[in-house]
């Protein structure tokens, strides 16, 4: 079956997509692996409107509203492949079903890959976290930590500390130099230059276990994961990439348009900065840019 656009990712990027297209009244086809980024956080904050909630109701009542316009389908599933044709795109699935589309919008976000810590993965979301700006307010005021993934890691730690009292565990990767020593005695940040042997719960957060039979207790404790595309897309269509420090990202413009002619990309793996309204906003832009391309192309 042909549509005029395909949107691959069901999650906030991708339905804000679909909705501004299908608005263009467009046939729109979202196809949606049902594994969202925050899927392991149990609640958003900081979007507009939405705070507090949990991102999957948030997700449900965004695709049932979508799904009020009868040019839009949405199915469960994995795209695998895409390719160019002669009409535009075509999507094939896991299973083997094929779609095609004149136009193609890449929603398909990024995977975490988290430090190899005993322990972390199974606080993630929780009380392991990434960004202040989403979950920094509710555990404010306390004992907070950062995890180092690299030396990238005392900016997040300088950060941070205007949320809490903030412990830099460098896992042993690193020792700061004059300048960087002096910039965490600036934000009072204390470093811990040994390795992180397990994170466990604790009696109010988290029990940091350290080499050599020593612990901390944090409220939270906060680390920037390395980022890698979460769906192969991107790379077989031949898109353009960014490298950042944390992953790379789909290269756009200022229409959320990829390298490639009738390919565009939004959400966290089209950006280098990530959170739920960034990922809105550059999904509005793609279906606008989408439907215009129809227009116009």
């Amino acid at each position: 079956m042909q549509y005029d656009v395909i949107v691959v990712g069901g999650s906030f990027a991708g339905l804000s997509a679909a909705m501004y297209a299908a608005r263009g009244r467009r046939k729109v086809l979202v196809i949606d692996a049902g594994e969202p980024r925050n899927r392991f956080a149990e609640h958003s904050h900081g979007f507009f409107g939405q705070d507090g909630r949990a991102p999957a109701d948030i997700l449900g009542e965004a695709r049932a509203q979508l799904l009020a316009y009868p040019a839009v389908t949405v199915i469960e599933g994995r795209a695998e492949r895409a390719a160019i044709t002669d009409t535009g795109f075509e999507v094939r699935m896991d299973d083997g079903e094929g779609f095609g589309a004149t136009r193609l919008v890449l929603a398909t976000g990024v995977r975490d890959i988290l430090p190899d810590v005993p322990g972390l993965a199974a606080h993630w979301g929780k009380t392991v976290l990434h960004c202040p700006y989403c979950h920094g307010y509710e555990v404010a005021g306390g004992p907070l930590g950062v995890l180092a993934t690299g030396p990238m890691s005392l900016h997040q730690a300088e950060l941070i500390s205007d949320w809490g009292d903030v412990t830099l565990f460098a896992d042993g990767l690193f020792e700061p130099d004059a300048d960087q020593a002096r910039a965490l005695e600036k934000r009072n940040i204390r470093f811990e230059p040994g390795k992180v042997s397990e994170v466990q719960n604790g009696s109010d957060g988290l029990l940091i276990r350290l080499d050599g039979n020593r612990s901390a207790s944090v409220r939270a404790l906060f680390t920037a994961p390395r980022n890698v595309m979460a769906s192969p897309l991107a790379e077989q269509l031949g898109c353009a990439f960014n490298e950042g420090p944390f992953g790379k990202a789909v290269v756009v413009d200022d229409k959320q348009q990829t390298s490639l002619p009738g390919v565009f990309a939004a959400g966290d793996a089209a950006r280098l900065m990530h959170n739920i309204a960034f990922a809105v906003s550059g999904g509005a832009m793609a279906g606008v840019a989408a439907h215009q391309s129809l227009v116009f192309g």
